[in-house]
């Protein structure tokens, strides 16, 4: 079961409509619309959470992602390594 619907105006730029329509495909560009506001405010989200942390432990150092970083794309290494070797 889906979600219940409101209708609602909104104003934007010709263009982006323009684009987002030309993008949308079949499932319209309601849909299209939606989807971009749903991203939006997971960012929002986000960055709340990041100021909420940094407030309470510091902000993240660019050394501190690098390292980060460097982490992940050795795990992904590592895995793709793996899977090679179980072919």
């Amino acid at each position: 079961m889906s979600e219940p619907t409101g209708k609602y105006s909104i104003t934007m730029p010709r263009d982006i409509a323009e684009a987002a329509k030309a993008r949308s495909g079949p499932s319209g560009l309601s849909a299209y619309v939606a989807a971009a506001v749903a991203r939006q405010i997971e960012r929002d989200n986000l960055n709340e959470l990041i100021a909420v942390a940094e407030a309470e432990h510091g902000p993240v150092t660019d050394e501190e992602i690098q390292a980060l970083r460097d982490q992940l794309h050795q795990a992904r290494d590592n895995q793709a390594a793996g899977g090679a070797n179980a072919a």
